[in-house]
């Protein structure tokens, strides 16, 4: 459990500014990571909308507090 939420945030904050990536580089670490997804038989979705109801139902529910 994080009991001093401002540290981790400061070092959140720090942690993103310390590693500023290019675009080139994001865009070679997002690829990496879709081609770790597949490897891992979880990505491309077969039914990319399964489970949705329950996300709107999650976010509706979080909206309104």
């Amino acid at each position: 459990m994080i009991k001093d939420v401002g540290l981790l945030a400061e070092f959140d904050r720090e942690q993103i500014q310390a590693e500023k990536l290019t675009y080139a580089e994001a865009l070679a670490f997002f690829e990496a990571m879709w081609q770790e997804g597949i490897a891992l038989g979880v990505l491309p979705l077969e039914d990319p909308l399964e489970g949705i109801e329950v996300d709107i139902r999650v976010a509706r529910i979080l909206n309104h507090v």
